[in-house]
């Protein structure tokens, strides 16, 4: 035994030593998948990150054809690609898109002004009609141009300042991809 060991490393000495012994605790795989699942949620939440994770997935030969080809076996046609993705991960039901937009809803409501939920609702329903690439953040600009006839001006006065909107358009991602069942 090393006496400059810390408690820390004691206890994570002693915990593998148990592994060894006894395998692993009751329920800690399925506290890892948790973990892993929220990390999933997290990453799919925000615009910038799930980019960079469909990236990677499309480095790796998952691209967005390969996903929407695994979107069509699994018969969620209208579900989010983070669905496909916790599916064939996590063995968990499909939610469609439309689904995750009424319960995002319950939580724009009570925390976005009115102007900013008709914003959102109007996401929404390009989401719900379109799919998650609605979501990218290059997609916020186009949006702004439809809902506001072409007038960046318009849904500056009636949203604030340009990176208030990016803000409220990124932060309400969280609210779609919180459990949905």
């Amino acid at each position: 035994m090393d006496f400059r060991e810390g408690p820390r490393e004691l206890q994570e000495r002693h915990h593998r030593r148990q592994e060894r012994h006894f395998g692993e605790a009751p329920g800690t795989e399925q506290a890892q998948r948790t973990v892993r699942q929220a990390e999933l949620r997290n990453l799919w939440s925000a615009p910038d990150t799930r980019a960079k994770l469909l990236a990677g997935l499309g480095e790796k030969g998952f691209g967005h054809d390969q996903l929407a080809e695994m979107q069509k076996i699994i018969d969620a046609e209208k579900s989010d690609l983070f669905d496909v993705l916790a599916h064939v991960a996590y063995a968990l039901p499909p939610v469609t898109r439309e689904v995750r937009a009424d319960h995002a809803r319950v939580y724009i409501n009570s925390n976005f002004n009115a102007k900013q939920q008709a914003f959102l609702d109007f996401v929404l329903s390009h989401y719900v009609n379109v799919g998650v690439e609605e979501l990218n953040q290059d997609k916020l600009k186009p949006l702004l141009l439809i809902k506001y006839h072409n007038s960046i001006q318009d849904a500056v006065a009636d949203l604030g300042k340009p990176d208030e909107i990016s803000s409220v358009f990124a932060g309400f991602q969280k609210y779609l991809y919180q459990t949905a069942r």
